[in-house]
């Protein structure tokens, strides 16, 4: 004897009021679900608002850390009041490396930054050899090494590695080119 089976749906039903009737909760059903589509955003549209409001954020506190106080770390306006201490190297003029037979010169006049006067104090009794540093690594480059804005970054940015090895633990913040001429 087969059992009838049982019906595992279970439907919610709602007691019916006065004037409710199938339309009552179709309507009703209907506006919930259109609240729910006007309240529901799509990945696509969060996406478009909400990757340009993160980017204005992220840039107003990197552009704005300078001028308000609580967004920084204070070291900004620590910078502003520490004066940076400069020592201007003396002029070097040597030929650049070349495979023709014209001789090219490279004149350049480099000022250092640093922090203090005790890293510049470090600093006077190895000179010679920073400067010899200095111009063996200049005497190695091309003409070709310095054209454009990118080759005078690497140079600037290999000078200031090598006087950062000589005097270690002390540090030169920047190097700084007063005057460049390639001849």
């Amino acid at each position: 004897m087969a059992e009838p089976e049982e019906d595992t749906e279970v439907k919610n039903e709602k007691p019916e009021t006065e004037g409710e009737g199938a339309e009552g909760e179709a309507s009703e059903d209907e506006a919930s679900e259109g609240k729910k589509a006007k309240l529901r955003l799509s990945p696509k549209k969060l996406a478009i608002v909400a990757v340009p409001l993160l980017v204005l954020l992220g840039a107003g506190g990197y552009f704005g850390r300078d001028y308000l106080p609580f967004m920084g770390s204070g070291e900004s306006s620590a910078a502003a009041v520490t004066p940076k201490v400069y020592y201007n190297l003396p002029e070097m003029v040597v030929n650049l490396s070349s495979k023709d037979t014209r001789a090219q010169y490279l004149k350049l006049k480099v000022s250092l930054e640093a922090k203090d006067q005790q890293v510049i104090d470090s600093l006077n009794p190895i000179m010679p050899r920073v400067l010899d540093m200095f111009q063996l690594y200049l005497r190695e480059l091309r003409s070709s090494d310095l054209e454009g804005s990118a080759g005078i970054y690497r140079l600037k940015e290999e000078l200031l590695r090598r006087i950062n090895i000589e005097i270690h633990p002390n540090r030169i913040n920047r190097v700084l080119f007063n005057e460049i001429i390639i001849q």
